[in-house]
This record gives structure tokens, C-alpha cells and sequence, in this order.
């Protein structure tokens, strides 16, 4: 058994159903669960490790990403697709995206791992779903838990290539069977469902356009005869994709959600730019989840999520950085940000969305839509997962009026301290569990292999 105690931390935002702004605040942590939050006064003195923030910092929940392809990091700024909507984007990377390898798998989910927890992120989804060259998810899996980032890994699938009407190449597609076996493998083998799990197992076919409505049925099936295992994919990203579901489908992206059995609490869909307002109704009404991405639906010129209309019909919204090579960036805190200026924006009203809204978004709300009840806020019986910003920084001067608004007001890009399930992974703005340095000379060499052969 070993304690932690965080103390004399100036503001500490627990998130939790009062949701208190707790002042000369304290957190104190046996192994991986928070047991005591409250004023440094009231809590014990005595831990096996103490953490001293002197009154200076807001501490938060760990943000949690929604969405995200973790081996874009290898394809950031590539010049053909600079300037592409949804669909020649992916048609100008698919040929890259076909030499991905193992170790190119492994080494952009600790790139876009690391990147992720100095932005104040401690769990995150991943959106895995091309595997060439002998890839696996494996890959992805093994990479994570050595960074130490909480994980919900998404087996993602392709099945309908260029040759059956689909967007991708026949070269990058699997057989049905195939890949719902491998699914069933992934669950066996590493999905946790117990309370504070480090790594769940999501099943997540691509998008309307890249599978089967027979993958989508199927896939609900496998993933509801086990327990916790959720669903996941891309809905009504921008306007080609709306037609592509009317074209092929005949319905609207909401219906074809609906008519494939993907409608209900274990499930959430990735972006919904384009969603109408009776498919908005229905996904209040079922508990069916949002991952709201806003950086990379203006990148690719996507629209704006109605994502105030959403929260007003009690829809499921957390936030996701998508992937970077449609981010270009995998920065959590900078996604905040956007999402909050891009609701105001959207609806021309400055009370559209205020900075506790967006954060509740980036904390409970994404708990939610991954199905966690332990992670999100900060009470005792939830797990440790919990950051730490420094007030003293010159992006933040000024702005001790409110020190929690102006971390979303402001530009802070990193965190300075980082704990998953009571271990210090970020201490004053460094990874303590991986060497940055080697892990950027690595990505460097690949991202040249990938694109330049």
C-alpha cells in the first residue's frame, strides 16, 4: 500500500455533482484511488509521497479524449492533402497510410500518447483501423501501456473498398469474417471491465462508407453478447458524407444508424457535423454519445457541430483531438479551447458555452461517453487521475481574477504535473515514463520511411 498526498493546491476543481472550487485545497491518494478531498487543513499530513504545489496552481480532473487515429502523427502537413475535404484527404493518404508497419503502429501511439498527457490528458480512445503489413492493434496496445495513458483501444475495420462502391482501396480492406474473429480474439485477450480498468476494448467499423451494413449488425451483436464492450464510429462528418448514406442507403446518417442496431448508451459516434435535428432528438432520447472534434472539422472544412443544440437535448458530448493528420496536433488543452470559442462562434452568442461548460465537456463528458463511472472528477472511490497547472506562467498573467476560466480563456498548452491511477506521468512539464528525445528521433526516422520510401 503506498499514499500520495498533493497539497496547498490554490484552486482544485472537483467536477463532481456540487461541483466545488475548493481554495488552499488538498487531494490524498492510497495506490490508485483518491480516499480524502478537501482543504489542506482537514486532510492527513502524512503520506509516503508529498506533493507541494505552495499555492499556486489549479488542479482538475485528467481530460479525457474521445476520438483520436493515433498513427496520423506519422502523416502530419503532408503536402497533398493540405488543402482537401473529407474524402480526397483520405484519398491522397490512403497509399501512405498502406505502409504502415508494426513498429510505425507502435511508435506513433507513444508519440500521440505523449502528447496527449502534457496536454492534460489521462484517458483516451483510440481509433485504430487500417492494419497493413502484418499491423495489429496489439501493436498499439503494447505501446500505450508501456506510456502509461489510460486506454480504450478501438478495433477499427475497413471491408468495403473502391471495387464494392466504397473509399478506400481494395489494398487496405479485410475480409468481414476476418475481422470480426480478430475482434473476439481483442476481447478475450485484454478487455477489462472491472472499476479502474487501464484498458478496455471498443469495436468501432470505420464509417458508413468504408464498411457493410452486415459489419455494422454484426459487430453490434458480438459487442453486446459481452460485458462493457462498447461501439464506436464516424457519423455525418460533412455533406459527402450525408450523401454518401442517401445515395447508397437511402436514408439520412441517422436512420442508417438506427437501422443497423447502432443507437443506445454503449454506443457514440465521432463528429456529427452534419447531423439533423430528428437525429439529434433520437441520440438524447437513447443515450447515444457525441466525440465533438472541432480543430479537425474546420482543418477539413467540415462545418460547425450544433454541440449547444446537442447538450439542450441531453445528448452524451466529450471532446476528441481526432487524428493528426486532420489536427495535425494531438494537444487536449488546445482542443478545449477551440471547442469552447467554436460553440460561440456557431450559435453568435457569447453564453453559448461558458469555460466550466467546456471543461465539464472535456472531463465528465467524455467519461460518460466512454461508459466510465470512476474517472471524470475528483471524490473519493474514484481513481487517481488528476493535473496540475502553474498560475505563474506568462500566458496566465494577468488572470488570477478566475484562475479556473483562464485556463480556457488562455492559451496553456501543457501541463506541469500528471498522475493516472496515482502515478506521476507529467512532473514540471516532463514525461517521467518514456525518453522524449529517443521517442521523436524514432517517429522522425518512420514518418520519412512512410512518406519518401
Amino acid at each position: 500500500m503506498s499514499t500520495l498526498l498533493v497539497k496547498n493546491i490554490q484552486t482544485l476543481v472537483t467536477m463532481d455533482a456540487a461541483r466545488r472550487e475548493i481554495r488552499n485545497a488538498a487531494l490524498f491518494v492510497r495506490d490508485h484511488i483518491i480516499e480524502q478531498v478537501g482543504t489542506t487543513q482537514e486532510l492527513p499530513q502524512i503520506a509516503d509521497e508529498i506533493l507541494d504545489l505552495r499555492g499556486r496552481h489549479v488542479v482538475l480532473p485528467g481530460l479525457v479524449n474521445t476520438h483520436h487515429h493515433f498513427f496520423q502523427t506519422l502523416t502530419r502537413a503532408v503536402p497533398a492533402a493540405q488543402n482537401c475535404d473529407l474524402f480526397n484527404w483520405l484519398q491522397a493518404l490512403y497509399p501512405i497510410w498502406a505502409n504502415l508497419t508494426p513498429e510505425a503502429i507502435y511508435i506513433s501511439a507513444q508519440m500521440a500518447s505523449a502528447e496527449l498527457m502534457l496536454s492534460g490528458c489521462t484517458t483516451a480512445s483510440d481509433h485504430l483501423y487500417i492494419f497493413p503489413n502484418g499491423s495489429k492493434l496489439d501493436d498499439e496496445i503494447q505501446a500505450v501501456e508501456a506510456i502509461g495513458l489510460r486506454f480504450h483501444a478501438s478495433r477499427g475495420s475497413m471491408s468495403v473498398g473502391q471495387s464494392l462502391g466504397g473509399l478506400p482501396p481494395d489494398s487496405v480492406v479485410e475480409k468481414e469474417v476476418d475481422i470480426l474473429k480478430d475482434s473476439q480474439r481483442l476481447i478475450e485477450q485484454y478487455h477489462d471491465n472491472a472499476r479502474h480498468a487501464m484498458l478496455r476494448i471498443t469495436l468501432a467499423p470505420c464509417s458508413p462508407f468504408t464498411v457493410s451494413q452486415d459489419l455494422m449488425r454484426e459487430s453490434a451483436k458480438l459487442a453486446r453478447s459481452h460485458l462493457g464492450i462498447r461501439l464506436h464510429t464516424h457519423l455525418a462528418e460533412n455533406k459527402s458524407d450525408v450523401a454518401y448514406s442517401i445515395t447508397n442507403f437511402g436514408v439520412t446518417p441517422g436512420d442508417y444508424v438506427e437501422s443497423v442496431g447502432w443507437l443506445g448508451e454503449d454506443v457514440w459516434h465521432a463528429h456529427c457535423v452534419q447531423l439533423d435535428d430528428r437525429a439529434i432528438q433520437k441520440f438524447g432520447k437513447t443515450g447515444t454519445g457525441v466525440a465533438h472534434c472541432p480543430c479537425s472539422n474546420m482543418r477539413l472544412a467540415s462545418g460547425m457541430a450544433p454541440i449547444r443544440k446537442m447538450l439542450n437535448h441531453q445528448v452524451p458530448v466529450g471532446l476528441g483531438v481526432d487524428g493528426s493528420a486532420s489536427n495535425d496536433s494531438s494537444n487536449l488543452l488546445n482542443e478545449v479551447r477551440t471547442a469552447f470559442l467554436m460553440a460561440r462562434v456557431r450559435e453568435l452568442d457569447a453564453n453559448a458555452m461558458t469555460a466550466r461548460d467546456v471543461l465539464e465537456l472535456a472531463t465528465l463528458g467524455g467519461a460518460k461517453v466512454l461508459g466510465r463511472d470512476d474517472i471524470g472528477y475528483l471524490a473519493p472511490g474514484m481513481s487517481a487521475d488528476f493535473i496540475a497547472i502553474d498560475l505563474d506562467r506568462i500566458e496566465l498573467a494577468g488572470s488570477h481574477h478566475d484562475p479556473v476560466a483562464s485556463v480556457v480563456f488562455c492559451q496553456v498548452n501543457k501541463v506541469d504535473y500528471s498522475f493516472i491511477n496515482g502515478r506521476k506521468v507529467v512532473d514540471r512539464g516532463r514525461l517521467t515514463t518514456i525518453e522524449l528525445e529517443t521517442l521523436i528521433e524514432k517517429h522522425h526516422k518512420l514518418a520519412h520511411q512512410l512518406i519518401d520510401g
